[in-house]
């Protein structure tokens, strides 16, 4: 398996994870000998952080259209260990690894149901000021929250 260079040891690295969605690969997600494309794993980042801030309570917040701030990815990498195919259920797995002023470096893996991870990933998301176009700091009741899923 290829070493993706944030992560320093596989194994250690997959147990510090505890929060997954659960994805079913579309016919639409894959090409016509039934792989999956390779940007779907950015989709299926996505839906897994999203259900990852709306756990922690973020997603409501955000989403009031009175809101002063809004999350934003800053970067994003993916990184491919086994192919995926059409119809495969896979745990998509995401954690904070790093939580600075405004932002949180996130985590991802791709798992299949016979626990082989089949790509991971990592990417930066920036909460981001609408007036001011620049970071906005988490509140300290977010911080604590992401804090705690390090």
């Amino acid at each position: 398996m290829k070493k993706a260079t944030y992560i320093k040891d596989m194994e250690s690295w997959k147990k510090e994870f505890t929060f997954f969605h659960e994805i079913i690969v579309r016919f639409s997600e894959t090409d016509m000998f039934g792989h999956m494309n390779n940007t779907v794993p950015f989709v299926y980042f996505e839906e897994a952080r999203i259900e990852y801030f709306k756990k922690l309570g973020f997603m409501n917040n955000w989403l009031k259209p009175d809101n002063e701030t809004m999350p934003v990815v800053a970067d994003l990498q993916c990184d491919f260990f086994r192919q995926v195919y059409f119809g495969e259920k896979l745990k998509i797995y995401v954690k904070s690894s790093e939580v600075g002023t405004s932002s949180v470096e996130l985590h991802y893996f791709g798992e299949k149901e016979d626990g082989s991870i089949c790509f991971s990933g990592r990417g930066r998301m920036v909460q981001y000021s609408k007036k001011s176009g620049k970071g906005e700091p988490w509140t300290e009741e977010m911080k604590a929250k992401l804090l705690s899923q390090l």
